[in-house]
């Protein structure tokens, strides 16, 4: 890897379904795009993953009994894999170079998921989508966004979310929620602050992976983070 910065930013699939709470909101897609181009347009290298809540979560798929939670976690990488392709379009509307690669092989839609193409890709000024999470059952995509800012050696991951960090409480309910900008792993692992799933922190934390945690709805911010401006957003490492 050269002397440019690789980051790979995680967006929850319901941050793309807006107020309507369900499917995707063209113009959130819209704001995206444009807070990428900005970010791609400075030189850094992009990795993105994008859940897929605002479609099917496997594990509510299976909470009625019906569909066990294999099938349930299957339709929920089906599900990431509908919001990469949507994602790929309004990238590419903005005149951006893309690829979707899946963990899961399906030709016809997007490339399967090759560790070294996907640097190639990178190395290009591609921004490569990650879809289908690891392709496993059982396994968040936090873990799976994760695993590929790892594999692909990004000097960090940014989890992209509706509000400004971690906060000591929920600042929904409490006036006084103060933002935590600096934490560590086993901060980020204590019952009370949701940062991501516990096997994501604990990846992060053997592999020396800063989790940046921001306000993906504030212009400027992605780019504002690769700029080292960390001043509005939490920040977990050693």
């Amino acid at each position: 890897m050269d002397n440019k910065k690789r980051i790979l930013v995680k967006f929850s699939g319901e941050a793309l379904a807006g107020a309507n709470g369900f499917g995707i909101d063209s113009s959130i897609l819209k704001f995206i795009a444009g807070e990428i181009k900005n970010l791609a347009s400075s030189g850094v290298e992009i990795g993105i993953v994008i859940g897929g809540g605002n479609i099917v979560r496997g594990v509510s798929a299976a909470a009625g009994g019906i569909i066990k939670r294999t099938s349930g976690d299957h339709m929920g990488m089906l599900a990431t894999v509908i919001n990469a392709i949507a994602m790929r379009e309004a990238l590419e509307s903005v005149g951006m170079d893309v690829r979707v690669q899946s963990a899961i092989k399906m030709e016809a839609i997007c490339e399967t998921f090759i560790i070294g193409r996907a640097k190639r890709h990178l190395e290009k000024g591609r921004i490569v989508i990650f879809a289908a999470g690891t392709g496993n059952p059982f396994f968040t995509t936090d873990t799976a966004a994760t695993l590929r800012a790892i594999e692909i050696e990004s000097d960090m991951i940014v989890k992209a979310t509706k509000v400004d960090g971690v906060y000591d409480k929920d600042p929904n309910k409490f006036e006084d929620a103060k933002l935590l900008n600096r934490l560590s792993y086993e901060d980020a692992l204590k019952d009370d602050i949701k940062v991501m799933d516990d096997t994501a922190i604990a990846l992060a934390k053997d592999n020396a992976l800063p989790i940046v945690v921001c306000n993906m709805f504030k212009t400027g911010n992605l780019l504002k983070i690769a700029n080292n401006d960390l001043s509005t957003c939490s920040v977990v490492k050693n």
